[in-house]
């Protein structure tokens, strides 16, 4: 049982960590321009986080029912995959490069359930159930490898035609009106944007938990727990049904994620907001509603994709309609290889922590 406390305590942490290091991909903007002080902007992004928390059950339920088989995803599974997702958000949040914490949970989740099954890569879900839907269920294809490349590339895409039809729009105002009247407007984006990071990213490790909980139900850890305790119980999905997210994990991780969104990450902002591509406010009013609407699409459809592509590649989108020279191409490239290394390495990394604990006799 302390196992299962471990595993809940070492998810709470992950899910602070998400939040300072995605923290940048909501107020990135909106302090770039100058609209909020990073103060008020961490403020208004934790307000919102913790609201959207309340918002994203289907991405909780694909985390926990629809990426690796659950009757492998043990405790010890759990953390191993938990240390390794840490370990990246950590190390990238460090150099300031903004990767994806869904993907780097999701890739370690899969290399240490692999792990723990002998290599056996038949414990990852790929591709629906039979009879199954693909936008209820969907499996990693559809709920990861698809959005992984649809969502930047959309969000490039959505960017940059909401930028050229606001500069079409606004083509005989003076720049000191778009400013003022697009200031107030992305309080509004912004807060947006902070939303529908809270129903993606706050609800990853609501899968997580619930997974601990059901193998510890099942594998008979809580037959003794005393009646105060019963709330811990997670019984067996029914047949064509997901796994059930208990209503006091939301409130524990909802409020852990806005706690650490209210830590900040100042490293990403400066990436963001700064070297990639110089914005004003009606740029981050694009992108963020952009990146904002993308986020919370997804949501809807249970995929947890990564907020940083979606904000990441709203802002160059914006910025290529500002101008194909605007981007700083440097930056751009180290951000999209941290994009391709994230998945592989965060998986590696649990694959290999699962190993040192089987070798060492932990497993």
């Amino acid at each position: 049982m302390l196992l299962i406390f471990t595993v809940i305590f070492v998810a709470l942490v992950f899910t602070f960590i998400n939040g300072f290091h995605d923290t940048a991909n909501s107020i990135a903007t909106v302090v770039a321009t100058k609209v909020l002080s990073p103060r008020q902007a961490v403020l208004l992004a934790a307000v919102t986080n913790l609201i959207g928390g309340f918002f994203g059950l289907n991405v909780a339920k694909t985390i926990s029912s629809g990426i690796v088989d659950a009757k492998v995803a043990t405790s010890q599974v759990l953390l191993c995959a938990l240390f390794a997702a840490i370990l990246w958000n950590l190390l990238t949040w460090w150099f300031g490069m903004p990767s994806s914490s869904s993907h780097a949970l999701i890739g370690s989740l899969c290399g240490a359930s692999v792990a723990a099954a002998q290599n056996n890569w038949h414990v990852l879900i790929w591709s629906v159930p039979a009879g199954g839907h693909w936008w209820k269920y969907g499996g990693i294809f559809w709920k990861v490898i698809v959005p992984m490349i649809s969502s930047p590339v959309c969000g490039f895409f959505l960017g940059f035609l909401v930028m050229a039809i606001l500069y079409f729009l606004l083509r005989n105002w003076r720049p000191v009106r778009v400013n003022k009247t697009f200031g107030v407007l992305q309080l509004f984006s912004s807060g947006y944007m902070g939303f529908a990071h809270g129903t993606n990213d706050a609800t990853k490790t609501m899968g997580i938990i619930a997974l601990a909980l059901f193998t510890g139900t099942t594998s008979g850890a809580f037959a003794h727990l005393p009646a105060w305790l019963n709330f811990l119980q997670t019984p067996p999905p029914e047949a064509g049904q997901q796994l059930y997210i208990a209503k006091w994990i939301i409130v524990v991780c909802s409020l852990t994620m806005c706690l650490g969104t209210a830590v900040g990450g100042w490293r990403i902002i400066k990436t963001l907001g700064h070297k990639m591509v110089k914005i004003h406010p009606v740029h981050g009013f694009a992108a963020e509603t952009t990146s904002a609407t993308i986020l919370f699409t997804t949501a809807l459809l249970g995929m947890p994709v990564s907020t940083t592509h979606a904000v990441t590649a709203s802002i160059m989108g914006v910025g290529c309609a500002k101008s194909p020279n605007a981007l700083r191409l440097i930056v751009v490239e180290r951000i999209l290889w941290a994009w391709i290394m994230t998945l592989p390495i965060s998986g590696g990394v649990a694959y290999a922590f699962v190993k040192i604990a089987q070798t060492a006799g932990w497993m």
